[in-house]
């Protein structure tokens, strides 16, 4: 999007109108969300600097599970079932440093997510780490990003962890084959409650890269706007997304509702969609996942495409990419340690599912071609 386009929407009343929503505290408006496309770029060496500090974060040069502790008052925190709340709770993250030593860094913690927050899915809400300025020195979490998401348990049962270790599968997947992704970092969290100091339980968790990080990466920035169509979206990156949430048989995403993706700006003005959050796909296959009503799949695992429709030649490349990656997929399968012989086994087999169906030609036209919809958001 060019300063022409960006000053257009700013002056459209109808787009605005269709977008104009009174937001919640700390939310910013709409023509804050416009305004932001047309901002100055710092120059080039800076990127660079931004970029080179984001890809070095201490958090994910390791694959080993990081282990820590995290003290706080979880059985409030888990009562906090809005999922428009951002109360904040106060905790201490105790970890082993750069050094060796242990070091304790105080910050606070907040429950997240949507339907993960809902009692009856979940017993253990997702948890927003915020940490305070500069407490992070010498340890894992080092860094100028002051917040991460932390993908818990959910319910207390290893079995439940399993799930953890197939949704980190598929952002391992992501990288592969997607140029723009988010990195994760498996963890091994024991929560110890504040008030008695006894240990509440010691689970499987994930911590997945801050969203600005990612943008630092890219060389680019976060935009914060929904309502932005196929055509705003640069097209190579859009399709091989469409095609792996195909792959991974996920739904739970749109572009035009800013819902489990994030949109980079690169100085080009190209915008870019990276995905997030896949625990309503069939990769990861949760106890609680179940397709959306509106759109008439009658099982989590049935594969969509809802991306934009393409030739059958434009659809070709994309599948090239794929297929080029193919032997990486399955050994990054392979490779997730305690995933155990029957969730490895359903999660090979949907991926083999995926391969044997983009190389029959009626297949292809079926889910990409004569199904796709025009006005798919």
């Amino acid at each position: 999007m060019g300063k022409l386009f960006a000053a257009t929407l700013l002056l459209s009343m109808p787009f605005y109108a269709a977008v104009s929503q009174a937001p919640t505290a700390g939310q910013k408006t709409v023509t804050e969300k416009l305004a932001k496309l047309v901002e100055p770029w710092p120059n080039a060496e800076v990127l660079n600097a931004r970029r080179s500090d984001a890809e070095r974060r201490t958090l994910f040069q390791s694959s080993e599970p990081l282990a820590f502790t995290l003290e706080s008052g979880f059985s409030a925190l888990n009562k906090d079932r809005d999922p428009n709340s951002t109360k904040e709770f106060p905790a201490v993250l105790k970890v082993t440093g750069s050094d060796g030593q242990p070091k304790s860094i105080e910050l606070a913690i907040s429950g997240r997510g949507h339907l993960r927050r809902t009692s009856a899915v979940c017993s253990f809400i997702p948890i927003r780490l915020m940490f305070r300025k500069d407490s992070t020195k010498g340890t894992p979490f080092e860094g100028p990003s002051n917040n991460l998401k932390l993908v818990t348990h959910c319910q207390s049962s290893r079995e439940h962890e399993q799930y953890i270790l197939r949704e980190h599968l598929v952002y391992k997947l992501s990288n592969i084959v997607l140029e723009r992704s988010f990195r994760t970092r498996l963890a091994t969290v024991t929560y110890v409650d504040s008030k008695t100091g006894k240990p509440v339980t010691t689970r499987a968790g994930m911590l997945l890269e801050d969203d600005d990080d990612v943008a630092r990466r890219m060389g680019g920035r976060i935009i914060d706007l929904e309502r932005l169509v196929f055509t705003d979206i640069d097209l190579d990156p859009l399709l091989k997304m469409m095609v792996f949430e195909f792959m991974i048989g996920n739904t739970d995403f749109s572009i035009f509702a800013l819902h489990n993706v994030v949109l980079i700006q690169t100085p080009d003005k190209k915008m870019y969609p990276v995905p997030y959050d896949f625990d309503l796909s069939a990769l990861v296959h949760a106890p609680y996942a179940i397709p959306d009503k509106r759109l008439n799949m009658k099982s989590i695992t049935d594969r969509l495409y809802r991306g934009p429709c393409r030739t059958r030649e434009e659809l070709d490349a994309v599948f090239a990419t794929f297929k080029e990656k193919r032997d990486a997929i399955f050994a990054t399968v392979d490779s997730i340690a305690g995933l155990d012989s029957t969730h490895r086994r359903e999660v090979s087999n949907y991926l083999k599912d995926f391969f044997s169906l983009i190389e029959r030609p009626a297949s292809v036209k079926r889910f990409f071609i004569d199904t796709c919809n025009k006005t798919a958001m």
